[in-house]
């Protein structure tokens, strides 16, 4: 079981069923601010659609491809973070991240990602890792920028999100360059 202690108060572990409910609630009640950059949440009616992809992120993690994280806050679910499967071939892989509005701007994503990157490097021995962000999602590109990754260039038309085409800012981290912030 992955597990990983960000700060007081904050975890990142590897999803279970039981952890459907709290998490749909936090997708529906999430719903209008989530769908601007996630294609998944229109698509996420109930929680049988996450029971489904804690399967998947189970499977992915016993495959040995990376976790896919919740993330709780003095015990609540409060967002996710994971990977997206891992080539090993490469060493490489890219992650993804979404919080709950009324944490947005806390610095929590921020945190948890650099303990990701810190498992990812130090723990797997990855060589690069990628986060990839609407270029008009300027919260969440806020993230890579402050922990230190630097911007490739921009994957045009890269995401279908909700009826419209959407393009990404790459931005890469490589092993050698990681410092973990200071908290």
């Amino acid at each position: 079981m992955f597990r990983r202690v960000v700060a007081p108060g904050i975890e990142m572990r590897l999803f279970e069923f039981s952890d459907a409910e709290d998490c749909f609630a936090v997708v529906d009640r999430n719903r209008a601010y989530l769908r601007e950059w996630l294609p998944w949440v229109d698509s996420t009616r109930g929680p049988e659609d996450i029971r489904a992809f804690i399967t998947r992120a189970q499977d992915q993690f016993h495959a040995d491809q990376g976790p896919q994280t919740g993330i709780w806050v003095n015990g609540e679910f409060r967002g996710a973070l994971g990977c997206h499967a891992i080539d090993w071939a490469n060493r490489s892989s890219s992650i993804g991240y979404w919080v709950d509005a009324a944490l947005q701007g806390q610095g929590l994503i921020t945190r948890c990602c650099a303990s990701m990157l810190e498992y990812l490097f130090h723990e797997l021995h990855l060589h690069r890792v990628e986060i990839r962000c609407g270029t008009a999602n300027r919260k969440s590109c806020a993230i890579p920028e402050r922990l230190g990754f630097r911007q490739e260039g921009i994957a045009r038309e890269a995401e279908w999100v909700n009826d419209r085409w959407v393009d990404l800012v790459v931005w890469s981290l490589l092993a050698p360059d990681w410092r973990k912030p200071a908290r």
